[in-house]
């Protein structure tokens, strides 16, 4: 296998954009990063995409759960619209040109290539959108990372029990060979999943599409699905497709640190054990040197799970041959990181309701003089992105990780100095964590390119290095102060100095 640490090799491959300064890493006062590393930024088809019904697309779990129960998003939208991506391909693309990224991470929607979620029905329209987009970015010279599974499956999936039979890993296979029998010659990084823990725990544990609210039953089984659908697509491109069409093939976990809120023993057992959960739950299988599950989440799910009355524990258990296909499967980690939360021992109670937290035994908070974003959940603590790269680093022997997502939301306008503060103090701890203490990180994205639509959140949350304008008939996209800022981040490699650095026109 090719040394994936050089950029050629795995970030920008042979289409290593040519916008870098001549002066980069010249600036000693300045924080620099390495010529090799790559900055980008991310998006999801659903949030962005829009034409939800049009020219065959099928409809997905997030369709049906916002048109069905728009009382559960925030300010009662949907993303029929969103930012209007499939009609705006040049445009958008002619956005990132500006800011000088070197790659463009965004996700491919099941149902818009198998509108009922089956490969007996690939529709053809929806190829064609995905190639005009690996057609605009090829001609700048920004290289696709794409994600197969962005939490849209396909609502025909859904009604056999979606992520929660076991028989969706078989079909999320099919897909997956579709895609890269389809795109295999032009899209070279690949990433499964994004966040299983998310969709698994909001989605099937929760209150997100498709709404289960079945915390510590479904949560479990679609975690377990979605790691062997994982291993299968990987075992199966490692196999069939490297050789062929070459690439690299990864997933992409979220990890908000999590801190002990004191010294005591009891609390700092209880952030570890925290870590394993919301984390390990996915990275133990596949990144540990021993996979399956962490061993403190199985024997506490064991136990709860017999102390509750039931024969068999509520978290499944691998065959060693699954043990063993899952173990490994992978040529980098995606990480997505946003902030930090503190942990406390929780008090033990045997719930006969089970649940992913009751099984934890933690209490996990922020602290109220932490500074405040938009997002009730997202508050600024920069030193958590560096002690999270380092948790992983020693725990799973320093992988080679992409930071597939950072960002921020705040609220609508175009001098947005708080988060151009976020992005600088979270790539200080990022450059701290690689040049200080080695960890293995070899390009960042912003989330996101464009304001979108924050899942139950609506619209109400921007994260966008763009303002969109959805009042607009044209849904205008304007450069925030974050956009300049970031261009000068890219092109350069090194965070300016100050604000005059970075106030040119875009």
């Amino acid at each position: 296998m090719m040394n994936f640490i050089y950029l050629h090799c795995f970030i920008l491959f042979v289409l290593l954009h040519g916008v870098i300064s001549d002066h980069r890493n010249v600036l000693d006062s300045r924080v620099c990063f390495d010529d090799k590393f790559s900055f980008g930024v991310a998006t999801a088809s659903y949030q962005i995409e829009g034409a939800w019904n049009v020219s065959g697309k099928g409809e997905s779990i997030w369709d049906r759960y916002t048109h069905a129960h728009p009382d559960m998003v925030v300010d009662r939208s949907n993303a029929d619209v969103a930012d209007g991506s499939y009609y705006k391909v040049k445009e958008d693309v002619a956005l990132m040109v500006k800011l000088g990224i070197g790659f463009y991470r965004f996700s491919i929607a099941w149902s818009r290539i198998l509108p009922i979620g089956l490969s007996n029905y690939v529709n053809e329209d929806g190829i064609r959108y995905y190639k005009e987009l690996l057609a605009e970015l090829r001609r700048n010279h920004i290289t696709p990372v794409a994600t197969m599974y962005h939490f849209d499956l396909p609502q025909n999936l859904q009604e056999l029990g979606g992520w929660t039979n076991p028989i969706m890993a078989d079909y999320f296979v099919d897909y997956a060979r579709v895609l890269l029998d389809t795109f295999g010659d032009e899209i070279k990084i690949w990433l499964t999943f994004n966040e299983p823990y998310t969709f698994c725990e909001d989605g099937y544990g929760g209150i997100e599409a498709p709404g289960a609210n079945s915390s510590g039953f479904e949560d479990y089984l679609c975690g377990h699905n979605v790691l062997r659908a994982h291993g299968m697509v990987y075992r199966m491109f490692d196999k069939e497709y490297r050789k062929k069409i070459g690439g690299h093939m990864g997933i992409t976990l979220d990890f908000s640190w999590l801190e002990p809120a004191t010294t005591s023993v009891e609390d700092q057992q209880a952030a570890e054990t925290a870590r394993q959960f919301y984390f390990g739950w996915f990275a133990h299988p596949i990144f540990s040197k021993y996979g399956d599950y962490p061993p403190v989440m199985r024997s506490m799910i064991d136990a709860n799970s017999k102390r509750q009355g039931f024969y068999h524990s509520r978290l499944p258990y691998f065959t060693s041959k699954e043990v063993e296909m899952i173990r490994g499967a992978y040529d980098f980690l995606g990480l997505n990181h946003y902030t930090t939360y503190l942990v406390k021992h929780g008090s033990r109670r045997i719930s006969l309701q089970p649940s992913f937290i009751d099984d934890m035994n933690v209490i996990k908070f922020q602290r109220d003089e932490w500074p405040k974003t938009n997002s009730s959940w997202l508050k600024v603590v920069p030193w958590g992105f560096r002690k999270a790269l380092n948790w992983v680093r020693v725990n799973y022997r320093n992988p080679k990780t992409l930071i597939t997502e950072n960002g921020v939301a705040f609220e609508r306008g175009l001098h947005d100095t708080k988060r151009v503060n976020y992005i600088d103090s979270y790539l200080r701890s990022l450059h701290a964590a690689i040049h200080q203490d080695g960890c293995y990180v070899i390009g960042y994205a912003y989330w996101s390119l464009l304001d979108n639509f924050e899942w139950t959140r609506g619209f109400s949350e921007r994260f966008g290095l763009h303002e969109v304008d959805y009042q607009s008939p044209n849904l205008t996209r304007t450069p925030r102060l974050s956009a300049k800022y970031f261009t000068s981040v890219a092109k350069t490699g090194c965070l300016p100095n100050s604000y005059a650095d970075y106030t040119y026109d875009i």
